[in-house]
């Protein structure tokens, strides 16, 4: 099918330009000032804003929480309404098997029936065995260029330990892939969780007080060491406060190949929303948890100036009544995660430029290109140019509503931004030249997303690629 997108303003990374965009089959093939093309369906995008559809390379379709699991693929109508039409899944490998096996199972039965937009994987390391580490060199083989350790959840399967994640960055760095960590020293969030309980203090928002800061910052520190040991590039995942960013900022100037990201809740939410009476401060509770009003305006400013170079949702849709409320005497036992794909990028748009904080160019960026180069994805995504896939974002800015888990099809019962302003609307998507929202309504259809394989060391990482 051939598109014609015309009078629209053209945002990317780097540019703002009025253009029209011919889109042949599932391709942009032309991008210019008054296209003539005949086209078999014409857009007028006349005062909206034309973006590449988001990249949202830290989501949660398949965790598993202490026997809880949270909603899959069935709900990736959610990312298309929020202007993303690629996900990059996290898969925790299974017992028994590889992780590259692990993953085509799930894609097998899980993603590919169901995936309503493209999408990607992170193989999550659960077995820290030499031959593990030897698989990962043939990873990029298989479309699968990154890995993920997590160094929270102490006796938990996917916890790993030092020697786990420096032998890992060792495989990894030769195979052109990225490691990525969750790094909270595990020990102390243990000894600490204990205390809490120990004193009776069993509510939501003792989750951030086991979780305190120095941790994250400690074994941030530990991460970057072990990757400068390895001579391996590092990626840490959902930094939350001053002291993290600092600590990758004065790596990364002092040599090491430390990046970075942020999240959207650690952008507007703070960890007050924990204290919320009547079990509702559960909602809010993922891991590293909300920090301090004053980290959200550093973060801001991480973001800008490229110190974090992406912001992700770190999706996670657990039910508050029948699974959060399984920590209601124990908030130790409360599911980590909170749902988010959805509003990424309206949180972006309204509190990040609205407020002039960052600029239309460096949300496309934050959004959708950096995320697709990290990934090894930006042979395809997250840029609007000629021979990329047609993922498109029609967003109208003369528009306000309030965000509201009823126009949420996250699929769970909260939203952590109910109430939240949004300026701007998105209108329309486009998902490799087919539409699939319209007029802000979802109106695709179940398995019409593709696997999407990352290509090794992601253009992040210069000449490494």
């Amino acid at each position: 099918m051939s598109v014609l997108i015309k009078n629209g303003t053209i945002i990317t990374a780097v540019d703002e330009y009025k253009a029209d965009i011919y889109i042949e089959g599932e391709r942009i093939s032309a991008i210019g000032e008054n296209l003539s093309m005949k086209a078999e369906k014409v857009i007028d995008a006349a005062g909206k804003f034309v973006l590449p559809g988001g990249v949202d390379q830290h989501v949660h379709y398949s965790f598993d929480y202490k026997g809880e699991k949270v909603r899959g693929f069935e709900t990736t109508n959610a990312a298309i309404a929020g202007g993303t039409t690629t996900v990059i899944e996290f898969v925790n490998q299974e017992p028994g098997k590889g992780i590259a096996e692990t993953i085509e199972e799930y894609d097998r039965i899980e993603a590919a029936p169901q995936a309503m937009a493209d999408y990607s994987f992170h193989g999550v390391i659960c077995d820290p065995s030499d031959k593990v580490f030897e698989e990962i060199k043939s990873l990029p083989d298989k479309g699968i260029s990154t890995v993920k350790l997590f160094m929270a959840y102490k006796g938990l399967p996917f916890h790993s330990n030092d020697e786990s994640i420096f032998k890992a960055l060792k495989a990894s760095k030769d195979a052109g892939v990225t490691v990525m960590v969750h790094a909270e020293n595990a020990d102390v969030i243990d000894v600490l969780q204990n205390e809490c309980l120990g004193k009776g203090q069993t509510e939501p928002y003792y989750h951030a007080v086991s979780r305190p800061v120095t941790a994250e910052v400690e074994a941030t520190q530990r991460a970057i060491h072990l990757a400068s040991l390895a001579g391996a590039p590092i990626y840490i995942v959902h930094v939350t406060a001053r002291k993290v960013m600092e600590s990758i900022r004065e790596a990364y100037n002092g040599g090491i190949g430390v990046y970075a990201e942020t999240c959207t809740q650690y952008l507007v939410l703070d960890k007050e929303d924990l204290a919320k009476p009547n079990f509702e401060g559960a909602k809010y509770v993922c891991s590293p948890p909300l920090r301090t009003k004053e980290d959200q305006e550093v973060l801001w400013e991480a973001v800008d100036k490229g110190w974090l170079n992406a912001v992700s949702s770190d999706h996670c849709g657990f039910n508050w009544k029948e699974q959060k409320h399984m920590g209601i005497n124990d908030f130790t036992n409360i599911p980590n995660g909170c749902p988010g794909v959805q509003d990424r990028l309206a949180i972006l748009w309204t509190y990040g430029v609205e407020k002039g904080r960052i600029s239309r160019q460096k949300l496309v960026d934050l959004f959708a290109t950096t995320p697709a180069k990290v990934n090894g994805l930006d042979h395809r995504k997250g840029h609007i140019g000629i021979g990329l896939d047609a993922d498109i974002v029609i967003y109208d800015p003369d528009h306000t509503s309030t965000i509201s888990n009823e126009t949420s099809l996250h699929g769970v019962d909260f939203n952590i931004y109910e109430g939240f302003q949004q300026i701007g609307k998105i209108d329309q998507v486009l998902l490799r030249g087919n539409m699939v929202l319209k007029d802000g309504k979802y109106v695709g259809k179940q398995g019409q997303g593709r696997f999407i394989p990352g290509m090794p060391f992601g253009l992040c990482y210069g000449d490494k690629k």
